[in-house]
């Protein structure tokens, strides 16, 4: 069990350096369709897809965070929030800036939280792109109290289950999804690509990327609110309360909260919850 001594408490609080990402259409479209996005602009590669967001930070968001951990936690890493601020798409071609801090840690009864503070802008002018909170759960890590923030809430009225859902949407993980998606995103994690390996770390096999499933949701709930139209999607907050297993099924329950908010849960075949406290915000 590690103790608050062995964290990089120290980190908390502080920017990495700034990245350069430039943006290549056909990393953008591959991303699209390892995610099995049906919107034309994605597909044609006139705008990024939403949460390919995740694909630039990539690698200083994971530094960050895993800066802080104890060396023998960093593989029992689970993604446990992801919080998306839009501010505009991404479009291929252009330069990106990126940076991340870690913000917080703090203990629970199973393991620690750490939560990262990400931030990407055009190069060109400066300009805010897009904010995004990786919340990380390490599984076992013993952290005792609490240091720096918490992501932003994003809760689910209980009193929204005893109302019909606006709409019910059910999405197939594909039994090569993980493989197809570990590339275009960045992400070549092995419990997504290695089933012993996977099982050694405590999991039933090869899980999905919780952002592939982030994905794939950002299309079921634009459809639904947006015409389709991802440049007005301007927040989507999840929690994952449940790896999705490649080759099931996703049932997704939709409930309009105002006239461009959406709270969502996301269940599994078996209907456990997948994803929990779902929050989508749309432009008018």
């Amino acid at each position: 069990m590690s103790q608050n001594s062995d964290f990089h408490v120290d980190k908390v609080g502080v920017w990495t350096e700034r990245v350069e990402f430039e943006v290549d259409v056909d990393q953008t479209i591959a991303y699209a369709k390892a995610t099995n996005d049906p919107t034309p602009a994605h597909l044609e590669g006139t705008i990024a897809p939403p949460v390919f967001a995740v694909v630039p930070p990539m690698s200083i968001m994971a530094d960050a965070t895993l800066g802080v951990v104890p060396d023998e936690l960093m593989m029992r890493i689970l993604h446990g929030e992801h919080d998306f601020r839009f501010h505009r798409p991404i479009t291929p071609g252009e330069t990106l800036v990126v940076r991340a801090q870690p913000v917080g840690i703090e203990g629970k009864t199973s393991g620690t939280v750490v939560t990262t503070l990400i931030e990407t802008r055009g190069k060109e002018n400066g300009d805010l792109v897009n904010e995004q909170y990786f919340v990380g759960f390490f599984r076992g890590g013993a952290f005792e109290g609490s240091v720096g923030e918490k992501s932003p809430e994003h809760g689910f009225d209980e009193a929204l289950r005893d109302e019909d859902a606006d709409a019910v949407v059910e999405t197939t993980f594909d039994k090569d999804q993980t493989f197809r998606y570990a590339e275009p995103a960045g992400d070549p994690m092995p419990i997504h690509l290695d089933d012993e390996f996977a099982q050694s770390m405590g999991l039933p096999g090869i899980i999905m990327h919780g952002l592939c499933t982030n994905a794939m949701l950002s299309h079921v709930l634009t459809h639904h609110a947006a015409n389709g139209d991802s440049s007005r999607l301007k927040r989507l907050a999840v929690r994952f309360s449940k790896p999705g297993i490649p080759g099931d099924v996703m049932a997704t329950s939709i409930h309009r909260t105002g006239d461009t908010t959406y709270s969502f849960e996301s269940t599994n075949s078996a209907g456990e919850f997948l994803i929990r406290d779902g929050l989508a915000e749309f432009s008018a």
